[in-house]
């Protein structure tokens, strides 16, 4: 292969290929660069991705040595590399797509081949000369990718989940803050877009806020499972090529770094190939995407109008709604939350069809797995950002509007059931649907309640709430 001074040469099991000079990778991931251009997302496009496999590479070179299974100055090079991926120095060093076969292979040998080269340059050698720390023989000492692969992955989706949760608490917050601003504002509540009975827009949107908040438990319940960790379990969970005891030093040394409660898997075998926590997390952020979508259908079906539509509530303007319709303003940022839902709810799918596909003692498919986890969990982030920030905290209330609503209409004969009976309600809404008439006027009209009567159990505010039957 002709020299190029751009380049350095290194070579693998297939022959040589040249490596940009400066590279802190090596010829795998240039393999890998050169062999999958699937996807628009790359490993550096995904921080906690990196830093979690740095940890994962850091705890075995400290287990490693500990056990004398690595020179304790190689080890404390490939910490200090570890340190430096750790603090971000590197980054742009995982140029590789995310989308790839191999079960994660490329992925754990672009992070071997980075830290190697990192750790060279630490110890006084170029990039390059492996016979002072090679990335399969020391950074992956007593490792396999379908250990070290899993374990950087359950840490990744533990660290993303804590932001999603800070978002997601930042959204209840945001509609707990509307609901106390309109807490006063009756509206008449609808059931299969029928008029039902009165409520308040801040009931409605303590509802919401209720509902969401829900999901951080449950998604801290099924983030804690990826603590549980198959490190020591090498190839298939034999632990072949580990030092006795490692899995025990790796796993206590990767909770002290990071400060996390991990835990070893209680069978290796079983463990590496199993990834029902990944189907059962991307189920909990399905959960909370259909619950998201669904408070969006309803923002955009209140504020439909403004004049044809329910028109409760005004959304902030975002952006001209139309190219042909003047003075047309969309509900743009529902519309965008709602298509990130559909997106984290087909990549649920997909994600379980891929956990169903593995074969043996190995899921293969684990890297689609990764990259619609990471990209559920990344794009759920930024729309819950993005619908408190340019919706929620915006939103302003019709209030008279409302309240016109309310009493106009026929759904609020339900409150009469106590005094008059559910024949005699019945009779009093469908006569007032036929006529035009209000239900005031024909209530007392049939001599069923006094004016005032009537005037007291239909005030909107007395409906509002759960009390006891009023003496009339």
């Amino acid at each position: 292969m002709e020299k190029d001074q751009n380049y350095r040469v290194e070579s693998d099991l297939l022959g040589e290929l040249q490596v940009p000079t400066n590279a802190y990778y090596g010829v795998q991931t240039q393999r890998a660069i050169n062999n999958y251009k699937i996807s628009t997302g790359k490993m550096s496009d995904y921080p906690d991705f990196v830093i979690s496999i740095a940890y994962v590479k850091k705890a075995a070179a400290k287990a490693n040595a500990e056990a004398d299974f690595l020179d304790a100055h190689i080890a404390e090079a490939i910490c200090k590399a570890c340190d430096d991926v750790i603090e971000g120095k590197l980054q742009d060093q995982f140029p590789i797509d995310m989308v790839q076969g191999g079960a994660g292979t490329s992925v754990n040998m672009n992070a071997n081949e980075v830290i190697a080269n990192r750790a060279l340059e630490i110890m006084g050698y170029k990039k390059g000369d492996y016979a002072h720390c090679y990335p399969n023989d020391h950074v992956n000492c007593g490792q396999s990718t379908n250990d070290a692969y899993p374990t950087a992955l359950r840490y990744a989706v533990y660290r993303m989940n804590k932001t999603l949760v800070e978002s997601l608490r930042h959204l209840v917050d945001t509609f707990n803050s509307k609901a106390d601003e309109y807490k006063d504002a009756v509206k008449m509540g609808r059931t299969q877009l029928q008029d039902a009975v009165p409520m308040t827009s801040g009931q409605e949107f303590k509802a919401f806020a209720h509902s969401l908040e829900q999901e951080i438990d449950f998604l801290n319940e099924n983030a804690k499972r990826l603590l549980t960790i198959n490190m020591g379990a090498t190839a298939i969970g034999t632990g072949i090529n580990a030092a006795p005891g490692y899995d025990k030093l790796v796993t206590k040394y990767l909770a002290e770094y990071t400060k996390e409660d991990f835990k070893e898997a209680g069978d290796m075998i079983a463990a590496t190939p199993d990834t029902a926590d990944y189907v059962s997390y991307s189920g909990a952020m399905k959960r909370l995407a259909v619950k998201l979508s669904k408070i969006c259908n309803d923002l955009r079906l209140m504020a439909s109008g403004p004049r044809c539509g329910l028109h409760e509530i005004n959304l902030p303007p975002m952006a001209p709604g139309s190219s042909i319709m003047p003075g047309k303003v969309n509900p743009v940022i529902p519309e965008v939350t709602n298509q990130v839902c559909f997106k984290v709810i087909g990549n649920d799918t997909t994600i379980t069809i891929a956990a169903e596909a593995g074969q043996l003692q190995l899921n293969v498919m684990e890297p689609i797995i990764v990259q619609c986890l990471f990209e559920s969990s990344q794009w759920l982030n930024n729309a819950m950002n993005t619908l408190a920030d340019k919706c929620v905290k915006g939103i302003t209330i019709n209030t008279q509007h409302n309240l016109d609503v309310v009493n106009h209409s026929i759904g609020i004969v339900t409150a009469l059931n106590p005094y008059i009976g559910y024949k005699n309600s019945t009779k009093v809404a469908k006569e007032a649907l036929e006529t035009g008439k209000s239900l005031h006027e024909i209530v007392v009209e049939k001599g069923f309640l006094s004016k005032e009567e009537v005037d007291k159990i239909l005030d909107p505010k007395s409906m509002i709430t759960t009390h006891n039957k009023m003496k009339i």
